[in-house]
Order: structure tokens, then C-alpha cells, then sequence
């Protein structure tokens, strides 16, 4: 199929803008489903393309009688992949049905794929078990691998989240992809880098896709992201569908997992249902010395 018709509007839901290279990936994780999922453990399947749709495994299992809850977001960052921009990531997570009750803090497992543009050598792959006490986030839980694209061979690797305990000479940012809200996140977001107080030199490099962003921080190339484009909405009465939603940040548990501290903006666990429409706003600091630093002068910003 020609880079044309994959980049072609197939339809607009109430979760985002379909494109039809997102057809393409939801048609190949139904037939995924329908041939591997074991039958032991049925399933409710939640994902961006279903909007509106109950899709159960094995087929026809009332949700009653699913034991989980999959959460799945085939390609987020198809604008960047389209355009041969940057890799896009497909993103996964299963928690224990709880029935509409069931949320983001919820998710015991979650695996994310890179997705790379056509002149990349490497592909990466990283998933996370949500582990006991003694060792939650220490990565004991995290799995990852670097994939060679030409070759097949798997190399395993060990993600690191930035240690810096300010943001001085390293990347933040607030998401404004869009034009909706825009100037309200970035006064917000100057405001906040004055009262950190590390100075002009903090780097913008804004990764299109949640899930993109979520590897920054784990590789320790971001130390700080926050995403609040729902506030903005709901203070200037925008109404827009140009949000984060649960399956775009249902891999934040493999950033927890390493030390990270993905929140929402209050500093609450993030509870957003596991559907394809919640706006969810969240903040995401590289470690935890970084999110008392700043976390208590973010929140104050917002009150």
C-alpha cells in the first residue's frame, strides 16, 4: 500500500482521527487475538478503532465472564510515523476486570513495541510486571530488549531514568502539539521554570505520542514532561478531542517500575478508566528527587 493511501483520513471517532495506516494494525490485532489468546484466561479487549464496540475473547464471552481487561493502542504516534518522522510505539496493558470500575492503577503488566521509520537498524521492546514491594521500582520487573532489524538477534539492555535533581541543561516540556490551549500551557509552563529556578537552559523537544514520551524518561533523556491539555481544555471551554487518553499512558507502569513517578497533576496515582475516551492529564518527573522539587511548585502554579 502506497505511503499516499496509508496517510488518508479513514474516519474521525470520538477517541481521535483514524488514519489508514491505524486500520491496517487494528485488523492485524483482531486476527492476533482471535488465534493466540488463551482460552483460560478470556479477555475484554479496549482499544483505539473500537469505540462503541464490546470485543470480548474468545469471542462472544460475556464481559461478566472475562477475567481481564486489555487496554491496547495499536500505533500511538502515526502522525510521526507516516511521515518518517520518528518511530511510532504500540502500546499494551492488562489488568484485572473490575467491569467500568476498572483504571489505569489497576494494570499489573505492560509492554510497549517500538514501531521504526523505514531507515532505522534498531527496534526497541520493553515490558513490566507490576512488582512486590521489595521490588517495585528497582527494574527488577522491567524486561528490554534492542531488536536488529536486519538480522532478527535480540540484545538485552537495562533502561536508566535520568539521576539530575534539576532540570538545568536538560529536556522538559509541557505537550502543546496542537493549537487548542496552546498559549495557556506555555505560560504555565514558563511560570514554572522560573519558580524552578534552574536557569534558561532547559531543552523542548516534544515527542509526539504518550508513549514516546514515556520512553524518554525512562531512557534518561527527559527529566520532566507534563501533559495538561485537559486542564487547558476545561479552563478555556475547549472542547477537543486532542487529548491523552488511557491507552496512549497505559505503559507508565514500566517507567514506575525504573524509578520514574508518573502522576496525575495533583500528585494522585492516575485512575482514568480504562476506555478510549477519559482525558487524562498526567505528569511524568525522571526520579523522585525531581518530583519533590518540582511537583510542589507545579501544583501550587494550578491552584
Amino acid at each position: 500500500m502506497g505511503t499516499k493511501r496509508m496517510t488518508g483520513v479513514a474516519g474521525v471517532t470520538s477517541a481521535d482521527t483514524i488514519y489508514t495506516i491505524d486500520r491496517v494494525s487494528e485488523r492485524a490485532v483482531l486476527a492476533w487475538f482471535a488465534k493466540n489468546w488463551p482460552r483460560r484466561w478470556p479477555v475484554e479487549l479496549v482499544m483505539e478503532g473500537l469505540e462503541g464496540e464490546t470485543v470480548t475473547f474468545p469471542r462472544g464471552t460475556p464481559v461478566a465472564k472475562t477475567l481481564f481487561k486489555c487496554i491496547l493502542d495499536p500505533i500511538d504516534g502515526t502522525r510521526g510515523l507516516m511521515y518518517e518522522k520518528r518511530s511510532a510505539w504500540s502500546l499494551a496493558a492488562l489488568a484485572p476486570q473490575r467491569g467500568a470500575r476498572t483504571n489505569l492503577s489497576d494494570i499489573i503488566v505492560a509492554v510497549m513495541t517500538e514501531l521504526p521509520t523505514s531507515k532505522a537498524g534498531f527496534a526497541d521492546q520493553l515490558s513490566a510486571g507490576r512488582g512486590p514491594s521489595t521490588s517495585f521500582r528497582t527494574g527488577k520487573g522491567v524486561q528490554a530488549e534492542r531488536i536488529d532489524l536486519r538480522t532478527g538477534r535480540r540484545v538485552k539492555f537495562k533502561p536508566r531514568p535520568s539521576r539530575a535533581t534539576t532540570l538545568a541543561h536538560g529536556f522538559a516540556s509541557f505537550t502543546k502539539f496542537f493549537p487548542p490551549g496552546k498559549s495557556w500551557l506555555a505560560e504555565r509552563e514558563e511560570k514554572l521554570w522560573r519558580a524552578a529556578g534552574d536557569g534558561v537552559e532547559i531543552f523542548d523537544d516534544q515527542y509526539l505520542s504518550s508513549g514516546g514520551q514515556i520512553y524518554e524518561l525512562l531512557m534518561g533523556h527527559d527529566r520532566f514532561i507534563a501533559d495538561l491539555r485537559p486542564l487547558a481544555f476545561a479552563k478555556l471551554r475547549i472542547r477537543s478531542g486532542l487529548a491523552c487518553h488511557p491507552y496512549d499512558i497505559c505503559t507508565a507502569l514500566i517507567a514506575q517500575e525504573l524509578g520514574c513517578v508518573i502522576t496525575a497533576p495533583d500528585g494522585q496515582p492516575l485512575r482514568a478508566p480504562l476506555d478510549t475516551t477519559s482525558p487524562v492529564a498526567w505528569v511524568g518527573y525522571a526520579n523522585r528527587s525531581l518530583a519533590r522539587r518540582i511537583g510542589p511548585k507545579l501544583r501550587a502554579l494550578l491552584s
